[in-house]
Parts: structure tokens; sequence; C-alpha cells
């Protein structure tokens, strides 16, 4: 398993492939350091003791630590050889701050890209990719699931670490003794596969923590996004039980994890005393005149446990994080998911017709189509309706024309060019959409209107006010353009809402202007105050108009009728009444409702 999370977290490192050179390098020599330090204790303790061992040492490694200081008159030995320990940790301690220095940055620039990598491909994956995917889960991966990768890349690091420190003070072990060294090789084996066999059970919490996290993530923002029916079908008590439900998972979950990753400190500490002094008894029964040796040697392995116990610890860490890591690797692999492409060529203006050719459409393989063989043509500086019952298909018309999906047969032409051939973003910027379901976003109402076109200026988003006939409300709010318009825009009417959303369709000032049941859900106030703009925005415009109330489209152009994603039925009010077809019901149906 922790081949398998290095596996997935190499592609990041690669990202600053000089990065983990470097820094295996510094705790390469941080830890040589070290243990040169720590070594410089064997002349230090003879001498200390007064020793001869130094000078008829068998040991080619402790010969030559006894050498170095041979030429230094022995008034002066202890406090040069103390100097050199202390210069010999300083400069441990100097490489290892650069190191952490060096990774927290390497940790925040890939922080950050895993981020903006995911936020982009949420931008770029295919509308259908996003409508299949719980956005709870998707939050999860983006806010707390990246957090947990940079985690395991740090855990990696400092795996990294902790190999070249336990290489280097192996190696001094051996130079001091080997016959010992081994010894506390095959005990320090045996203290790993303990500690292994007792946290087994990691991997499968790390699964269960992120299927937690992501439930307890979807019931947020499902509480969030659907507050005002919670409130209104009185299911706060219902809510606030799943809600206490799977935050209790996620509690008992991430509890069971940490006490199987904190027996490891505990366990490996009592694991190493014991071994400890057992070597420690071991060797002076047989040698007490190597006391100094000895006691460099229990130093050094001394100081060598913290970083095997680290080392079982990040192992588990790492194991455990490997979820989090697939998640998030996943989510950024482009291989498995679904994109528009965007063209080559740049869309000029529409000149002649939008022209759907035998157009068939599936949200999935094995659904039904939504729109089966569909030819119409929508004509330049027209007015062109979609009618329908619901589920005839007209969004799904509207989503493939925005290229929120590509067709699964058949063919879109803009002016006899495929449609998949256009620059995607010339192609959208030429395009306004004012639907029922309007977002608003948490800033203020300047804002809001100028995302219609970020570089309009204020003189063009009052005028695209006046005209959406919002000027006038805008200017009793609280601060006028500058108001908070709050979440989703909670602080507006809904009036108000399309208004503003319709000023942010006007300032854009597009060719094509797709009115997406824009007053189905208003007062006849509002929906007067509307029309009244759209008339005026209309003029000299390619308009698609999906409406249910059709009175509203009485003076379009062509009308065109879905019925289970076919069409039906097509021509002008005149034309379609006479059909005396689905239309024409529809027509006097409403007529008749609204005479009662």
């Amino acid at each position: 398993m922790m081949k398998k999370a290095i596996r997935n977290l190499l592609p990041l490192l690669r990202l600053y492939p000089w990065a983990i050179p470097a820094i295996v390098i510094l705790g390469f020599l941080s830890s040589l350091s070290e243990g040169l330090g720590i070594s410089l204790f064997i002349p230090l303790l003879q001498d200390f003791i007064q020793t001869n061992s130094q000078s008829t040492s068998s040991n080619i490694f402790v010969g030559f630590i006894n050498r170095l200081f041979v030429q230094v008159s022995p008034n002066n030995r202890l406090l040069i050889i103390a100097l050199c320990i202390f210069g010999s940790i300083l400069l441990k301690s100097c490489l290892s701050y650069g190191n952490a220095i060096l990774f927290a940055w390497l940790n925040s620039r890939i922080s950050h890209r895993l981020r903006s990598g995911i936020f982009k491909q949420l931008l770029s994956v295919s509308y259908s990719f996003l409508e299949n995917n719980e956005s709870g889960k998707l939050m999860n991966t983006l806010a707390t699931e990246t957090w947990q990768t940079s985690r395991a890349l740090g855990v990696l690091v400092s795996l990294i670490i902790n190999v070249c420190t336990i290489f280097v003070f192996v190696i001094l072990l051996l130079l001091i003794s080997w016959q010992l060294t081994l010894l506390v090789t095959i005990a320090l084996v045996l203290i790993s596969l303990i500690i292994q066999l007792v946290t087994r059970e990691v991997k499968g919490l790390g699964q269960q923590s992120l299927q937690a996290n992501k439930i307890l993530a979807n019931r947020m923002w499902e509480g969030f996004g659907g507050m005002k029916v919670i409130r209104a079908f009185g299911r706060e008590s219902y809510e606030q039980e799943r809600f206490e439900e799977a935050s209790e998972d996620v509690s008992s979950t991430f509890l069971k994890l940490d006490v199987l990753s904190r027996v490891v400190n505990p366990l490996s500490e009592v694991l190493s005393v014991a071994l400890l002094l057992c070597i420690l008894a071991i060797a002076l029964l047989q040698n007490q005149a190597a006391l100094p040796t000895l006691l460099t040697f229990i130093f050094i392995l001394y100081r060598l446990q913290p970083q095997v116990k680290q080392l079982d610890s990040t192992r588990v860490g790492l194991v455990a994080l490997t979820s989090s890591v697939e998640d998030v690797m996943s989510l950024l692999d482009r291989s498995d998911k679904p994109y528009i492409n965007s063209g080559r060529i740049s869309f000029l203006g529409l000149q002649t017709a939008i022209s759907f050719e035998s157009v068939t459409f599936r949200y999935n393989s094995q659904e039904k189509p939504a729109v089966q063989d569909i030819s119409i043509c929508i004509p330049h500086g027209k007015t062109t309706a979609l009618v329908g019952p619901s589920g005839a298909g007209k969004s799904t018309l509207i989503g493939l024309m925005c290229r929120f999906y590509d067709v699964t047969e058949g063919e879109i032409y803009i002016d006899n060019c495929p449609l998949q051939q256009l620059n995607l973003d010339s192609w959208r910027r030429r395009i306004a959409i004012v639907s029922q379901d309007i977002y608003m976003f948490s800033a203020t109402v300047r804002e809001n209107i100028a995302y219609g076109r970020l570089e309009a200026t204020e003189d063009e988003i009052i005028a695209a006010a006046r005209l959406a006939n919002a000027h006038e409300f805008i200017s009793q709010l609280p601060y006028g353009y500058d108001t908070k318009v709050g979440d989703r825009g909670v602080r507006l009417s809904g009036g108000q809402r399309q208004r503003i959303a319709l000023a942010r369709a006007i300032v854009r000032n597009p060719d094509i202007l797709i009115l997406d049941e824009a007053t189905n859900a208003l007062d006849s106030i509002s929906e007067n105050l509307i029309q009244e703009a759209l008339n005026t925005l209309s003029q000299n415009r390619t308009v698609i108009v999906i409406a249910h109330r059709l009175s509203t489209i009485e003076q379009a152009d062509q009308i065109i009728v879905l019925e289970e994603g076919r069409v039906i039925e097509q021509g002008n009010l005149q034309h379609l009444l006479k059909l005396n077809g689905l239309f024409a019901k529809l027509y006097h149906l409403q007529y008749r409702h609204a005479q009662t």
C-alpha cells in the first residue's frame, strides 16, 4: 500500500524535479553532521577518563577518529573536541532548518497547484461529469482531500529524510561494531514487524475515513443549499439527526485511526529501550575497557531509535492517507473523463442561422435519448420559441447549443460551420442566458452585473440596469450598486434577482440571447417590467425563448413544439393554432385558466 501511495505522489514531485534531490542531499548532510558529531564523543570520553585505548584500538573507524586529535595539546584537547561536537550539531541544525524551509516552500507550491488543478479540472470537464457526481463529494475533494494529499507529501518527504538519517547512522554503527549492528538490525526488524502487525487495519480505516468525510461534506452542502426547503417542510430534526449520524461516523472512524496510529510511538519506545538495555548489559559483560566506544555506539543507537520509530509512524501515516491521495489524483486524471474540446475557428458573429441536423443526444449511454433526430433552423435576427411539456428536451437543446454537452449523433452548424470547430470561448462570449434559476454571486450588485462583461465601465453597468428596469430599486438599496446581495442573492426578491440577471445579459451585448423560462416564476408586475426590458433587448438579435407561459411568445417569429425529445410542430402562432395540435391544446388550456 505504501508503494501505491508513493507511486501516486510521484507526478506531484515531478512538478519540481530539482526539489527532492536537494531535500535528499540536505537531509543526508544533516544526518552526516549529527553522526560525526556524536562519533566525536569517543575521543572525548576516552580523554576524559584517561584511557589508552585511543592508540591501541583495532577498529579502523575508532582509530581514525582518535588520530584526528593526536596533535592537539592534552591541555586543550577536551575543549577542542567539545567545540567540534558543538560545530557539528550547529551545522546539522542549520542544514535541517534549510531543509524544512525548502520543504515548506515546495509543499505550499504543490498545495496551490493541486487546488488550482482540481478547480481547473472542474471548470473544463464536461457538464455531464458534474451532474453525475455529488457536489458534496467534489467539494470535499477540493477543500479537504487536497490538504490531506499535501500532508501525505510531507509524510513522504519526512520518510525520505528518515531513510537518509537511518542510512548514515547505520553506516556509523557498522564502522564502530558490525557485530552489535547486526544484532540490533535483527531486533529492529522484529520490532517493525510487530508494529506492522498491530497497525495492519490502518489502510481500511483510511478508506472509511475518506468515505465518511464525503458523506459529511454532502450533508453540509445539502443543508446549506436546501435550508428553505428543510424549514418549509419542518425537517430540522430529521436533517439534524442525519448530520449528527454522519458527524459521529467521521468522529468514530478518525478515533479508531488515531488509536492505531498513536500506538506506534509508545510500543516502539518500550521495545527500543528494552533493546538498548540488553545491548549495554551484554557488551559490558564482555569488555569493560571499551566503555567510551560502547557508550558512543549506544548514543548513536539511541539517536537512531526515534528515526526508526518515525519511519514506522510515517509509513502508517502514508498508508492512512493513500485513499485521499488516490481520490485527488483520480479527479485530476484526464484519461477517464469527458471534455468539451475547443475548436480553432474564431466566431465573429452569427450571419445566417444556427442549424440542427439530425441531432440526437443521450445523457447516459444506457438511457433513452433526451432529444432524437432533431432538425431545426434558428435564423439570425429572429425570435425562436421552444415549447413543450416538461422533459420534452427544450433545455437539452440549449445545453447542446452552448456546448455544455456534445451531440451523440448528428451535427450543429453555425453559419455552415460545425459548432465543434468553433473556438469555445469566442462562441460563448457572444451568448447571454437569462434563466428562471438565477445564480447570484455573494458579491455586490455592481460585481454581479459586471460579471457579464468584466471590463464594463460604471456608465455601461448603470445603462444596463436602466434597460433591465433595475436601476430604480438598486438605487434604493442601502449602498446602491455597492450593496452585497448575500449568498445566492438571498437579500433580493425573485424579481430583483431576475432584473439583475437581465442587466448582466444586457451589459454583455450578446449576438444570441437565450431566455430559459426567464419570467415563469414572477408576479405580474415583475413579469411586465422584465418583458418590457426583453422587448428592448431582443431588437436586432437572435433570441431563443423557452417559456411555459405561452402568452410571452405570441410575437415569436417561429415556434418549435417538442414532445418526448422530438419536434412535432413548427411555425408561427397562427399556423400552429390552425394545426389544432399539441400547441393549440396547450394554448387554449392556458387561455381558459387565465380567464377563470
